[in-house]
């Protein structure tokens, strides 16, 4: 079962603005800190009100400090981390793995903007504002709400986005509006703009946090692909300018993804190269920074090139909007001087994804929808850790893990 969600940016968006969207839909405020508390960060609290603008109900989240940030083993008083940084905290939590895939790749594309307004690559970047704990909770409080309000991930649409105009302050001094992250993020996404709100200076509409987590999860649509609108939520900015500051969410009904049977229809783009000059090391190299980017898939395969010599073609799945920003790392991670890229189109089957409990511990289980098939496919880093903890075989886990997975059991849709 999964909804279908529009987002409606008639005044923006942030972080802050889609979290109060969210719970204004209907999901628990205490199942999101629940979920949030596992992060291992302290000193912060997520607090919700009721608010009204111009006539307009709905809800203000917001991310409370204490007074100093505390986190033992980290050590940045003031919130200046790097992405390796901000990656362990999120993939330390217990939240589901789609959420923190998600979360990871919002942070992840923040990474290579920074970097590529500053000139330098996506390791030396320090998120400033990003990086706070604000920032962390905000992106992985939104990717977590999307997960507990049954979002279909392949159906998130977005409005156009209203660019704000004046001026913004940051680490780096006085930056015109729109922030420079947040253009170059609609940029590479390809987003459609929409007016502002007012003729006059509006001041940040949409920030850095709001754009990368709209170009990473929708898709960006003039309408609304939804049949019926279940639920509507509004999501209230701090600021209360001579117009509604919120963002507006719409929710469809809890329906199948698709009927039983039924594959699901996707477009992906390819890009592809031809190498025979790669050392394997430099091709390992490239293959992790294609899939830390975001690369929905990365593989090899030989080929014999002219000269007769053995060769490499590299393929690269991504989505649409990703397609430049692959092949810009293909180009730089390889010595290819070009890539060919073409939009394909792909059946994929209804996927779930539950954990389920074994002699030796917890498992998590993806689970493959084919009519009325289901077939589990247990994760094996999880299969691997237990095993080598009770010192049994792969095997035994997999086994004890596929026969919990049978069971009848309610599962989350990806």
């Amino acid at each position: 079962m999964a909804r279908a969600v529009y987002v409606d940016c008639f005044s923006g968006a942030s972080g802050d603005m889609l979290l109060g969207a969210l719970l204004d839909t209907g999901v628990a405020l205490d199942d999101l800190r629940q979920g949030l508390a596992t992060l291992p960060v302290s000193g912060w609290q997520l607090t919700a009100e009721a608010a009204q603008q111009h006539g307009l109900h709905g809800t203000r989240a917001r991310v409370r400090l204490e007074a100093h940030e505390h986190e033992p083993g980290h050590g940045h008083e003031h919130g200046h981390r790097g992405l390796a940084q901000v990656l362990a905290i999120v993939r330390a939590s217990a939240l589901p793995m789609d959420v923190i895939e998600r979360a990871c790749a919002v942070f992840t594309r923040l990474a290579e903007v920074e970097a590529f307004i500053h000139g330098t690559s996506t390791d030396a970047v320090e998120f400033h504002e990003v990086g706070a704990i604000d920032a962390i909770v905000d992106v992985t409080g939104v990717v977590f709400g999307l997960h507990l309000l049954g979002a279909d991930w392949d159906r998130i649409g977005c409005s156009g986005l209203p660019l704000g105009s004046g001026w913004t302050t940051s680490q780096h001094g006085r930056l015109p509006l729109p922030a420079p992250a947040t253009l170059e993020l609609v940029r590479r996404a390809g987003a459609p703009l929409r007016r502002a709100p007012s003729d006059g200076e509006t001041g940040e509409l949409v920030t850095p946090t709001g754009a990368a987590l709209l170009t990473v999860l929708g898709r960006f649509e003039t309408q609304p692909a939804l049949e019926t609108v279940e639920r509507v939520g509004y999501g209230f900015g701090t600021r209360e300018p001579a117009w509604p500051n919120a963002v507006r969410l719409l929710v469809g009904p809890d329906t199948p993804a698709t009927p039983e049977g039924v594959l699901l229809q996707d477009t992906i783009v390819q890009v592809e190269t031809n190498l025979d000059d790669a050392t394997p090391e430099e091709l390992g190299f490239a293959m992790e920074r294609l899939l830390e980017a975001g690369a929905l898939d990365v593989a090899f395969s030989p080929l014999q090139m002219k000269k007769n010599r053995p060769g490499v073609l590299l393929r690269v799945l991504a989505r649409p909007a990703d397609g430049e920003r692959m092949a810009a790392l293909v180009l730089e991670h390889t010595s290819a001087l070009g890539a060919r890229v073409q939009t394909i189109g792909r059946l994929i089957a209804r996927r779930s994804q539950r954990m389920v409990t074994t002699p030796w511990g917890d498992v998590h289980v993806k689970i493959k929808h084919l009519g009325p098939r289901a077939i589990a496919a247990p994760e094996y880093e999880d299969c691997a850790r237990l095993a080598r903890t009770a010192g049994i075989p792969i095997a035994d886990v997999y086994a004890a893990a596929r026969q919990a997975a049978a069971a009848p059991h309610p599962t989350t849709a990806l």
